[in-house]
């Protein structure tokens, strides 16, 4: 059976009826964007419970297997892509439906229920979304990539198709390139996604404008929802 996540939860008023799962980058952990919430304006919106998973600690083989939180192994970086631990990434993903399971159990539909990451933690958005059997409220993709086409391609779910993805990616992105966003974006879409496309002339980070837009995205996911 796979482990449980730890997380940190948040909920910006009682009795919440969607929720937006966030996972963070290589090496980072659930504290990363709980800074993030003030900035997306839900004081006077429905309630919504932000659930910040942490990842397992794993040597990561290639940053010299440092032991880090990650989502799943990277074996080497180049600039066409990344070569993954696939295992461990499905590992990652069956712990995250475990994430989307519990909020069910809480009373929150998955249809209610957002994944949204930063850098790997965007690539688990991907890999987890648009393989889900239900569907989601929708996706958010912070500077992230598609891990593996293939792992993607031999699980895809008809369910999430029509789910709406929000993606923004750094122009200056130096850690993941400008590239590997737009080919994940075009990978997302050439499968029948509908991709709200952003870029920002910023390296691999978040900026005021990406954060405005996704607050005006997610308010309007939400509304429509109600």
């Amino acid at each position: 059976m796979t482990e449980p996540l730890s997380t940190i939860e948040i909920e910006t008023a009682p009795d919440p009826r969607f929720a937006v799962i966030v996972m963070h980058g290589l090496g980072a952990d659930a504290n990363d964007f709980v800074p993030l919430i003030p900035e997306l304006g839900f004081a006077d919106a429905p309630a919504v419970r932000f659930v910040f998973p942490n990842a397992q600690e794993m040597p990561v083989t290639a940053n010299g297997g440092y032991v880090m939180r990650a989502w799943f192994d990277i074996r080497a970086f180049d600039s066409t892509g990344r070569q993954v631990d696939e295992a461990g990434m499905d590992s990652s993903c069956a712990s995250v439906r475990q994430l989307i399971e519990a909020q069910n159990q809480r009373g929150i539909p998955t249809s209610n229920i957002f994944l949204a990451g930063f850098s790997q933690g965007g690539a688990m958005t991907y890999s987890v979304g648009m393989t889900h059997p239900e569907a989601l409220a929708g996706l958010v993709v912070l500077s992230g990539y598609v891990p593996s086409p293939a792992y993607i391609e031999n699980r895809l779910s008809e369910a999430n198709r029509a789910t709406p993805i929000f993606a923004a990616h750094g122009i200056y992105d130096d850690v993941l390139p400008f590239e590997l966003g737009e080919a994940a974006r075009d990978f997302a879409i050439a499968h029948g996604c509908k991709v709200d496309w952003r870029a920002y002339p910023m390296p691999h980070s978040v900026c005021a404008e990406e954060i405005a837009a996704l607050r005006e995205w997610l308010h309007a996911r939400i509304a429509a929802s109600v």
